[in-house]
């Protein structure tokens, strides 16, 4: 089992979050994940940042997308994080956000198949290629190849898919070496693990790193853990589809106030609404006690890397302690 830890650089700035990851290092844990968000401080400089302020964490974004980035792009930060880190780097991609990318005057048609290309261009690219025309039908190079970086070697790139529904877990099996799974709960790996590992069989392929990508938050006060985790489970109950509401035992309508509190930006509705099914449903959260327990209840659904993401717990310095002395 392998630790990582989430870190959004929105709510707290780059020298926060180094500052963040280098306590999470002291505290044995092995990866930071920083998000990308157009609306948010750019993850790339954030990344570079971390890798010069750290020695041992592996870190990368979480995730990048081959709609806003594209291929070519992601090799070079890619390797030129690599660099930077001495060989720390790893990198996040996903079929995008589909409520973003709207936003961005992005039609993100064909998701799976455009991730699946750009996957293959990295890797092409980071093993120092020059890729000619091939037919491809969104990144159908034509002569492009990677001069100017350091190239990772033998190790190529280590790349984790964002994956959540059974195409791009598929997916993820086939041609990643690892998954991001924004999940907290056994019951949804017990679903997408036995998707991962038949496709990774059918390559022959071995070691597949499985990533609950989790809303985590942990204080010695279960009550102000379980407050400060009722947003986090709100946005994500409200953002799920109704089999996975129905999977987890929600009350649909319920979980339909929820998003209409949230459309209002009535948080004071949604703390009312939200319930201990919620929270526990799409995130761990209570005393060090509890989410160890919680924790190795994912070890045991197969789950091989637990990412502690947000909120962390209502104070987040004490929240990476709690993690590192209880839990790591």
């Amino acid at each position: 089992m392998t630790y990582g830890i989430e870190f959004v650089p929105g709510n707290v700035n780059v020298k926060q979050v180094v500052n963040f990851c280098k306590l999470a290092e002291s505290k044995d844990i092995d990866f930071a994940w920083i998000t990308n968000h157009y609306n948010n401080r750019h993850c790339y400089p954030t990344l570079a940042a971390i890798a010069q302020a750290t020695t041992t964490l592996k870190m990368g974004p979480g995730i990048m997308n081959s709609f806003t980035d594209t291929p070519a792009a992601m090799a070079s930060f890619f390797c030129t994080l690599n660099e930077i880190s001495d060989g720390r780097a790893t990198l996040g991609i996903g079929p995008g956000d589909l409520s973003t990318l709207p936003k961005l005057a992005i039609v993100p048609a064909t998701p799976v198949a455009r991730l699946e290309e750009a996957v293959k261009q990295i890797r092409k690219l980071c093993a120092g290629e020059e890729i000619k025309k091939s037919g491809m039908k969104f990144f159908d190079y034509d002569g492009a190849k990677l001069t100017g970086v350091t190239l990772p070697g033998k190790k190529g790139v280590p790349i984790y898919i964002g994956a959540q529904g059974p195409k791009v877990l598929e997916l993820a099996g086939r041609v990643g070496d690892g998954a991001l799974i924004n999940a907290s709960n056994p019951k949804d790996f017990q679903i997408a693990i036995p998707i991962i590992k038949k496709a990774a069989d059918a390559v022959g392929k071995k070691g597949f790193d499985v990533g609950a990508y989790t809303a985590m938050s942990i204080d010695k006060d279960v009550k102000k853990a379980r407050n400060a985790a009722k947003i986090v489970a709100a946005f994500i109950a409200a953002g799920s589809p109704p089999e996975l509401l129905t999977r987890h035992g929600l009350d649909l309508n319920n979980v339909a106030k929820i998003k209409a509190a949230l459309s209002k930006f009535d948080f004071k509705t949604v703390g009312e609404l939200v319930s201990d099914k919620e929270i526990d449903a799409f995130t761990i959260a209570g005393t060090p006690e509890i989410v160890k327990h919680k924790c190795e209840e994912l070890t045991k659904s197969g789950v091989t890397q637990i990412i502690f993401g947000s909120p962390l717990g209502p104070d987040m310095t004490n929240s990476i302690r709690l993690l590192g002395k209880y839990i790591v």
